[in-house]
């Protein structure tokens, strides 16, 4: 169904949209279109490669750009390129410092999809608790396997990152009466007290928690924050979820320590290599895999896409969109 949502026109500056998701929707396209009848799709039905990216981005004016990594090299040949307009959140994926040179404005929304992430993350949380994924897989093999696993109410679950997500993850946890550990980089101390969480050193919540769940963007920092190490020191009985980015967890390590059992599982939305072709990884029975799909429900795809469109209306009409 079409929404009744109006743009002001613009000057018809050309515009490209990467994302294959927010090409595949028909009521952005038309939203969009609305505006900027002069707007390139991603009609590949997949991710472009980087020459595509060249192609596509070479001559517009204006990029709606998902997940797809914009290089310096990318930006270069893109000499007519204003602004990117961000579709989803994490920006990782762009060279902010190329945009800065080439003087190219950035623009993005923060906490845009998070309750599609966390409903995703509290899924996970429910699914490895009660081994619901597993025993799922056994069945379809005709392998009737009666294990409940355990319930997630009164366990210690561990938030690494808090920031949009992380805190609406630990609102959702709040009917399971968790003991819930937070680490962040920034104070939130008077969000814990708010929301009867605790803040913990990173060491307490690797060794403590039930369950440890990644909220963190991608930087040097937390680039393989996930390592051999930090596994080793989890409980055996402990769980992992990773619906951050893929590169924040050491997926060899993972992988090693899923199949010695050094934890009982994980569940991972993203992964370093998108889509992964890592078979001996994906077909681990201790581990739960989604082709990242966090962000992604119908409802966060379509306000993803809302706030894109409206920072390019205001970025060329110079006032807020109607």
């Amino acid at each position: 169904m079409e929404s009744n949502k109006k743009y002001p026109i613009a000057n018809d500056p050309q515009v490209a949209v990467t994302s294959v998701s927010f090409s595949k929707t028909a009521v952005l396209r038309q939203e969009l279109e609305r505006v900027f009848p002069n707007t390139v799709f991603n009609e590949q039905g997949r991710s472009f490669s980087q020459a595509e990216l060249v192609a596509v981005l070479r001559n517009v004016d204006a990029a709606i750009i998902g997940t797809e990594q914009i290089t310096d090299k990318i930006l270069t040949q893109a000499s007519g390129l204003k602004i990117i307009s961000k579709y989803g959140v994490g920006l990782d994926n762009i060279d902010q410092s190329s945009l800065k040179k080439k003087n190219i404005a950035l623009r993005w929304t923060g906490g845009v999809n998070k309750r599609s992430v966390s409903e995703m993350t509290l899924c996970f949380m429910l699914g490895l608790c009660r081994n619901m994924f597993h025993s799922g897989f056994l069945l379809k093999q005709s392998k009737w396997e009666k294990k409940g696993g355990h319930q997630l109410t009164g366990k210690t679950i561990g938030i690494i990152g808090c920031g949009h997500i992380g805190s609406d993850v630990i609102q959702l946890l709040a009917p399971f009466n968790c003991t819930i550990l937070v680490h962040d980089i920034v104070d939130k101390s008077d969000f814990c007290r708010e929301h009867g969480a605790s803040v913990a050193n990173l060491e307490k919540v690797i060794e403590q928690s039930d369950v440890i769940t990644m909220h963190v963007p991608l930087t040097k920092l937390t680039r393989h924050m996930v390592d051999q190490d930090f596994l080793q020191r989890m409980k055996q009985t402990a769980f992992l979820i990773n619906t951050s980015r893929g590169d924040v967890v050491d997926q060899d390590a993972l992988k090693n320590s899923l199949t010695c059992g050094s934890i009982a599982g994980a569940a991972i939305d993203v992964f370093a290599m998108e889509p992964p072709s890592d078979m001996e990884l994906l077909s681990l029975p201790q581990l739960m895999v989604t082709p990242h799909i966090g962000g992604n429900a119908i409802e966060a795809i379509e306000t993803m896409g809302r706030s894109a469109i409206s920072h390019l209306v205001t970025f060329f009409n110079k006032h807020p969109p109607i």
